[in-house]
């Protein structure tokens, strides 16, 4: 019998992380308040290691404006501005600062986590756009790798 595997605790931050991120795109408020409305609400970090949510979202947040650009630069099949989904966008955005700035996590398992979540949330064949950009992004950032 196939059982479905319980997602870790990571996953389900990373699911809130891109919750947040649409949240913002749709309704733009401070960080701080985004963070505020999904501790309050008892199912939106459910089963997530919120250690883990609040030290991306404290970090990703104010590095949106900065890792936009950088994900704009390595698109060949759409521009960032008007042909990227609002979800694919989070979840790009997301694994960005992951690639970027959490060293300790391997590229390969950021990279998975994010199609997994595209493949959640996303459009029917989003997580191929979406690995093709994380991939042209671990080969700049995390090449050594």
């Amino acid at each position: 019998m196939n059982q479905a595997r319980t997602p870790s605790r990571r996953r389900l931050a990373r699911v809130a992380l891109v919750q947040a991120l649409y949240q913002r795109q749709l309704n733009p408020a401070p960080c701080a308040e985004i963070a505020e409305q999904f501790h309050a609400d008892p199912e939106r970090l459910a089963g997530a290691d919120r250690a883990f949510f609040d030290r991306l979202w404290q970090g990703l947040c104010p590095q949106m404006d900065a890792l936009d650009p950088e994900i704009a630069a390595v698109l060949t099949e759409r521009r960032w501005e008007d042909g990227v989904n609002p979800v694919e966008r989070a979840i790009l955005r997301l694994a960005a600062y992951e690639l970027r700035h959490q060293l300790d996590t391997p590229y390969r398992v950021i990279l998975n986590e994010a199609i997994e979540l595209d493949k959640s949330f996303g459009s029917e064949q989003g997580h191929r756009f979406i690995n093709a950009v994380l991939d042209r992004l671990a080969a700049q950032w995390r090449a050594a790798e």
